[in-house]
Order: structure tokens, then sequence, then C-alpha cells
């Protein structure tokens, strides 16, 4: 969820993200990672956009990551194969707080080769830096804020004065899932409208992601029960429990416990 709420906000908003980064108020435009290479690195957060001139690479982690130097590396490389004369940016932006030392890794040295890159925790970022854009308001209440709480009221301030109304929308939204890394869920509710966060883009995604999984959740338990009812019918006739491993797929713990429940159920 996280992922795909900071790839969206900084594809949305990528002229305050070049401003905020590369010094340049400029807009940027997506470049797929499939255009690098036939095989793309797994990437949860991996951002890249492109201008005429620079690309910035960007990568959102809510963890450490021990893979990231070699990642941002191969990228580099990626990048360079496919683009030679354009500049490149890299930043790995941390979203939560550690103290990790692979948060605080800028390069990837292996023999000959070595490479650098930056990295932003956000933590020690100063919060008046997110207030100034739209694009990096989702991201002040996991700044340098000693009241988070505080903060989050005035992004929300901040948010109910911006008149286009999409922009509203996503933003409000995009900044109540951020926040929920490090205020509970009753804090965020009272503090931003939810009837704003429905208009979103991004809150349609993130409920359609949650009705899937809940369905997908709710299909897992189905077969479940269903062999469980299955294996206890089974038991009732006396059959082997390892055919009824294998025709159930359950284990043979799960098969054992639904015994000892049979057993103690005729037992009364």
């Amino acid at each position: 969820m996280f992922d795909n709420v900071c790839k969206f906000i900084a594809e949305s908003f990528s002229r305050d993200f070049a401003t905020w980064l590369l010094n340049e108020p400029i807009t940027l435009t997506e470049l797929s990672p499939s255009e690098l290479s036939l095989e793309p690195i797994r990437a949860d957060a991996l951002i890249l956009l492109q201008s005429d001139e620079i690309v910035l690479h960007l990568e959102f982690q809510t963890r450490p990551d021990a893979n990231i130097p070699f990642r941002m590396c191969d990228y580099r490389l990626r990048v360079y194969r496919r683009f030679p004369n354009k500049r490149m940016r890299q930043v790995v932006i941390y979203l939560q707080p550690s103290d990790s030392e692979l948060v605080y890794q800028t390069e990837f040295v292996l023999e000959n080769t070595w490479h650098r890159f930056d990295v932003i925790r956000l933590w020690e970022q100063p919060t008046e830096l997110f207030l100034n854009s739209p694009g990096l308001l989702p991201f002040a209440t996991l700044s340098q804020t000693d009241d988070q709480s505080r903060t989050l009221e005035e992004v929300a301030e901040v948010i109910e004065a911006i008149n286009d109304t999409r922009i509203r929308s996503n933003i409000a939204a995009s900044t109540a899932v951020l926040a929920g890394l490090v205020l509970n869920k009753d804090v965020i509710n009272r503090i931003l409208r939810s009837d704003i966060m429905r208009e979103s883009a991004i809150y349609q995604d993130i409920l359609q992601e949650g009705l899937k999984e809940g369905f997908e959740q709710g299909l897992e338990q189905g077969l479940e029960q269903k062999a469980q009812e299955i294996a206890r019918n089974m038991l009732n006739e006396g059959i082997a429990i390892a055919l009824i491993v294998r025709v159930t797929g359950l284990t043979v713990e799960q098969v054992q416990q639904l015994q000892a429940k049979t057993d103690e159920t005729q037992a009364e």
C-alpha cells in the first residue's frame, strides 16, 4: 500500500519532486523499467522519472534493504546504456526511523567498481520543507517533528486551502495512508475529512486492493473449511491419515488435530 501511494505521488507531482531533489522545477515523465532491460529487477517502490536531460531514480523504503546499493548501481548502468548522455540523480528515501546501518549506506563497492547514490531519512528532514508543495505534503508527518498529530493538523489546513478538488482529494488520501506509519487510525480520521478522500483515485485503488485481498482471503478460508469438512468425514469412515492428507491437501498436524477434536466429541 505504501509503495503504491509513493509511486502515485511522485508520478502525479513530479514537478514538486524535481524542485525538491534536483533544484529544478521541471516536469518529469515516467520511465518504465522495461525500457532499460528485458527483465527488470523486482522492486516494490522503484520510480524512474525523466526529462530530456536527466533521469530521477527514486526508491521509497519502509524498511532497510541490503540489496539497495546493488540495485542503484545496476540501474545507473542500465540508464547509461539506454541514455548515455543523460544525467542521473538516484535517491533512496527511507520513510520510517531505523537504527540499522543499512539506512546510511550510500555506495556500492565491488572490487574495482564503485558507485555512489544519495539517501534521505525523512525523520531527519525539517518539516517546513514538506509544507510548501502539494506533492510533498503527505510526507510531512514522517519528517523531523516533535508533534506528529499537530503536523498532520497543519497539513490538513493546507489541504483544505487547495482549490482543485482532484488534487485536494488525492493529497488527502495519500497523506492519510502515509500518516498511518506513525499515527493511529482514530487520530487520522479525526483530523482528515474522509469525504474528501473518497473522491481520490488512489483511495479507490486502495479500496479495490483491499476488497481483492478480502475476497482472496475469504476464498482461501472457504477452501480450507471445505477441506476440513472432507477430512472429518473421512476420519469418521476410518480412513488412514496419510490418504486424507493426499486427498485434502491438509498437513498431517491439521488432520491429527481434527482427529483429536472428533475423538473428544465422540467421547462426550
